[in-house]
């Protein structure tokens, strides 16, 4: 699966599309955050990929989780949304 990592300086319109393109060709994908600003950022591009998704009669489910990171040589607590998408529901 592949990750994406959002940071406070994301720009939730381009992980938007990241995603999008993400869900379209492999049907799942993973988003990371670390920090209240990355996790706020992270939120709203998946909220925007929704509506990117919608015209191509998909939706999508997200699965949040804490999970631990070593990032030089530090252990951090990050929030992953696994997200995969699924036939839009007449």
């Amino acid at each position: 699966m592949e990750t994406l990592r959002v940071s406070s300086k994301s720009r939730p319109n381009s992980v938007a599309g990241a995603i999008a393109a993400l869900l379209r060709t492999k049907g799942e994908v993973e988003v990371q955050a670390i920090g209240p600003q990355a996790v706020n950022q992270a939120v709203k591009a998946i909220a925007i990929a929704r509506g990117y998704i919608a015209p191509n009669n998909l939706d999508l489910v997200v699965k949040p989780a804490f999970v631990k990171l070593n990032l030089e040589n530090e252990e951090r607590t990050a929030l992953k949304f696994s997200i995969k998408a699924h036939p839009l529901e007449s």
